[in-house]
């Protein structure tokens, strides 16, 4: 599986790492994870380090649409992207301009900078 996630609800925390050929069906595939799991508000980092993005610009927009159709869910969480290669983060750059939502979103070159920070951002405010 491209994408693998881990959902922590105590810490209100998503961690996503992609491996390999990176589509656009890998993607929708988490953000329904995201979606089922009621994460949609925790904090998030998206690790493409170990990832080869195969996302054409119709597909950026796609995903754009797609988080924008997210707000009306309610919040929705920081995101931090971790993107190593020119064009990984060249895509990363380009969906967080396009997926504009009333959240902190950023992108990294090394994880541990994307971590620190992630957990500075404050924690999702839990439902009653």
């Amino acid at each position: 599986m491209p994408v693998q996630w881990t959902v922590s609800h105590p810490t209100r925390l998503v961690i996503a790492v992609a491996r390999g050929n990176l589509r656009l069906l890998d993607i929708e595939h988490y953000l329904d994870g995201v979606i089922t799991a009621d994460a949609l508000a925790y904090r998030k980092v998206f690790d493409m380090t170990q990832a080869t993005p195969n996302l054409s610009d119709g597909d950026l927009m796609a995903l754009g649409a797609r988080i924008r159709a997210y707000i009306v869910l309610g919040q929705i969480g920081p995101l931090a992207i971790v993107a190593t290669t020119e064009k990984s983060y060249e895509q990363a750059r380009m969906f967080a301009a396009l997926a504009e939502a009333n959240r902190p979103i950023k992108i990294f070159r090394e994880l541990h900078l994307a971590r620190q920070w992630l957990d500075a951002q404050p924690e999702p405010q839990r439902k009653s």
